[in-house]
């Protein structure tokens, strides 16, 4: 119809919530019946007149007829009044005056438009109902669903996600798995490691060749239980050392388990991820003859892990920070760590 083709976007959904124009005509107050009916039809453009005239005209007969009974009715809050302005104002942008703005109530209406997408964005946990009751209390009638419409979408949920747990918490976390390693005697030891997320630090490690629950709980407590802030969560997967003497170990040192799912090793990244960094970068590259053997070689691997080696995600900094020294100190010199594998560079005065 002519004054919907005139109109700007916004103001399209603004008729149509009012209903004061059909989808073939116009819609005018009864008074024999007290109900709005559709005219038969919408103005057309004659000769000579142009497309915003004729909305005009069409808005004109509409509050005409509308006019004949004093007591028409608001439409949905707003009066003919109103949607007069609301004609003018389109008329005005089809006929080239980009310039001018909107009437005082078309710009409150397109205001909750934008202050409803603005609430959605700021909160995203918010649903309808709550936006609509903020909504309320500014002074602002709408109606839910209009504030369902107008609220931003998002392309995944506001739930909280396992990788924003582990941001949220990285500070309270501590992972540990096992890994096996195989020796020059055919033999196949155990190693558990204990990995806290705050600082990617390696906070304990112990080798066994017959692991059980015991054993494990015991190991749970030589790494927490003397650490000045104890973890509040354990990551673990469901392996069958794990069994009710280690969860009851936990719950004495009133730390929480968190389980991840069967044959989802991404969900203890950190422990998995700590694990090839060991292998990769050390047990490749030697053959373990035995348990104390092993004991040695993880022991000087983890001093190295911890004070020395850099990390990507602590800003290329070690596990236990280590200092910048410039180069007033001196010259730079190497020092071997885990027999040669690696080396630790510093400077000393000449």
């Amino acid at each position: 119809m002519s004054l919907l083709k005139t109109c700007p976007r916004p103001l399209i959904c603004i008729l149509r919530t009012d209903s004061l124009f059909g989808r073939h005509g116009q819609m005018a107050w009864d008074p024999l019946w007290g109900t709005a009916k559709q005219c038969s039809h919408t103005p057309r453009v004659g000769a000579g007149e142009s497309r915003a005239t004729a909305a005009t005209r069409g808005v004109e007969g509409a509050s005409a007829t509308a006019e004949a009974d004093t007591d028409r009715p608001d439409l949905l809050g707003s009066a003919v009044e109103a949607v007069e302005e609301l004609a003018a104002f389109a008329a005005g942008g089809a006929a080239g005056d980009r310039g001018r703005l909107a009437p005082p109530g078309i710009q409150t209406v397109l205001g909750v438009e934008d202050l409803i997408r603005q609430m959605s964005r700021a909160n995203p946990l918010w649903g309808a109902p709550r936006i609509h009751g903020e909504l309320l209390k500014l002074g602002l009638t709408v109606s839910q669903a209009t504030v369902s419409k107008y609220m931003v979408r998002y392309r995944r949920p506001p739930s909280q996600a396992w990788r924003a747990f582990l941001a949220n918490h990285a500070q309270d976390l501590v992972a540990l798995d096992f890994f096996t390693v195989p020796t020059a005697t055919f033999r196949v030891l155990f190693v558990l490691v204990v990995l806290s997320h705050g600082r990617r630090r390696l906070v304990h490690f112990n080798v066994t060749e017959h692991p059980t629950a015991e054993w494990a709980a015991r190991q749970l407590l030589e790494a927490c239980g003397l650490e000045e802030e104890a973890p509040r969560y354990l990551i673990r997967d469901r392996d069958q050392v794990y069994g009710e003497r280690f969860s009851h170990q936990a719950k004495t040192l009133d730390i929480r388990e968190a389980v991840i799912a069967p044959r989802s090793p991404w969900q203890n990244a950190y422990a998995e991820r700590v694990i090839g960094s060991i292998r990769r970068e050390c047990l490749d590259h030697v053959v373990v003859i035995g348990e104390r053997h092993l004991l040695g070689i993880l022991s000087k691997y983890v001093d190295y892990y911890n004070g020395t080696r850099t990390h990507l995600s602590l800003a290329k900094d070690a596990p236990e920070s280590r200092s910048v020294q410039p180069p007033s100190q001196g010259r730079v010199v190497a020092m071997p760590r885990v027999g040669g594998l690696h080396h630790e560079y510093l400077r000393r005065a000449a």
